[in-house]
């Protein structure tokens, strides 16, 4: 057997054994020695010359002589401190390709899809109130009421046919007739104590007070005239219908929001239709109105004809009323969901189809118009109340308002107070 000769006392390769090199060779796991021979002498026994051969002498893949000593260090092969697979001159991944730094990327991605929702968002805001048409100038409205608590929301329905070709209006049912009327108005009030929706029945009996003429800026006295509450619009438009509910109910109107049939009918289809149970079979030929009991989804043609049914409705002008607020709330509550808020290809079209053709105060602005609608939402959500205006009879087919029942509501909005009022 061959002994392997003991270590050299000139060995000093000392601890570099075993932790790889920083050759461009790579170093295996051991490196094997290597035998090499010197030059063959001239003489000795065993040569052709006769001489000793000189002894082979042991070296390292590096090139160092020397025994075999501190054949293991403990140091694990492509650690830094080594030149194995991974090491400083290994040619391993850290050396050409290092890690990717996860934190900066992930930071990186953050900042980016924040900048793109901040860009978007902004974007879309001043999108949206560059189609609000302010055209109510509430400036002008005479002797108004102290302001209470809360916010109070005029909503009107008008039965304007503009932006109506002659078939959409044969479709819809709306007839031809020139200009505008109320097609229906409602107090929307928001506050601490959950929103309420009040219908102010279109044949209401009130008093024309002295107002100032939109257009004309000349002042109107009043003379005590009593008429139905759609005449006061029909009359000098939204700032005379303020002046008037201001009038006859001592209730400040913050904000004033209307829409007309077309814009109605587009905002129901932009929604996909609006699911509602309707309380009775309906067949009204003036409205084009044709349902029967029970819940469906309403496309807006349909939805026209429902709001607008009356003659077909066994408390006429009341029970219209009912529906109109049943079938907003409703639509607001479509309109308020993650599916349609999340949904760009059903929040743009529904936004530009209602911001199109609504007419608001001059000051009203998205925020405002937004917490208009999530209180719609909440007053069939069971945390709002609605109501029509108390009735105490009629005269000469005008509605009567009770007028201690208006006044204990009117009080209970302007303190901001739970409606314990209830109304026809």
């Amino acid at each position: 057997m061959t002994d392997w000769p003991d270590a050299r006392p000139h060995d000093n390769r000392g601890s570099r054994y075993g932790r790889g090199s920083a050759s461009e060779q790579p170093e295996s796991a051991r490196v094997m020695r290597q035998v090499r021979r010197g030059p063959t002498g001239s003489s000795g026994q065993g040569t052709p010359g006769g001489s000793v051969p000189p002894q082979p002498s042991y070296v390292d893949g590096s090139g160092h002589g020397g025994g075999y000593s501190d054949y293991n260090t403990g140091q694990v092969y492509g650690s830094p401190a080594g030149g194995g697979f991974g090491g400083p001159g290994g040619g391993g991944r850290s050396a050409q390709h290092p890690a990717p730094d996860w934190r900066r990327r992930i930071k990186v991605t953050a900042i980016a899809v924040a900048t793109v929702l901040v860009v978007t968002t902004v974007g879309t805001y001043f999108w949206a109130d560059s189609k609000l048409n302010r055209e109510v100038d509430l400036s002008i409205v005479l002797d108004r009421p102290e302001a209470g608590e809360g916010t109070n929301y005029l909503i009107v329905g008008s039965d304007s046919r503009a932006g109506l070709t002659d078939e959409q209006k044969k479709k819809l049912r709306t007839g031809s007739a020139e200009g505008k009327r109320t097609d229906s108005m409602m107090i929307l009030h928001t506050g601490s104590n959950g929103p309420t929706l009040i219908s102010l029945p279109r044949d209401s009996n009130v008093e024309i007070p002295t107002f100032k003429g939109s257009e004309s800026g000349k002042t109107f006295q009043g003379t005590g005239r009593q008429v139905k509450l759609n005449a006061a619009y029909a009359e000098d438009g939204p700032e005379l219908l303020v002046r008037t509910v201001e009038f006859n109910t001592g209730l400040h109107i913050d904000h004033y929001v209307e829409i007309g049939f077309a814009g109605f009918a587009n905002i129901v289809d932009a929604v996909g239709g609006v699911e509602i149970d309707i309380p009775r079979d309906i067949k009204d030929t003036k409205s084009g109105a044709d349902f029967e009991k029970g819940k469906q989804t309403l496309n807006g043609e349909e939805a026209l004809a429902f709001v607008r049914t009356r003659y077909a409705l066994p408390g006429s002008d009341l029970d219209r009323t009912k529906n109109q607020q049943k079938f907003l709330s409703a639509l607001a509550s479509q309109v308020a969901t993650p599916g349609t808020v999340l949904n760009p290809f059903k929040l743009y079209p529904t936004m530009g189809a209602g911001l199109d053709s609504l007419i608001v105060d001059e000051d009203m602005g998205l925020f405002d118009l937004a917490g208009m609608f999530w209180a719609m939402k909440g007053v069939s959500g069971g945390d709002g109340t609605s109501l029509n205006m108390p009735i105490a009879g009629s005269s000469g087919g005008n509605l009567l308002w009770d007028k201690a029942k208006v006044k204990q509501l009117v009080d209970q909005l302007k303190n901001d107070e739970k409606v314990t009022v209830k109304g026809n």
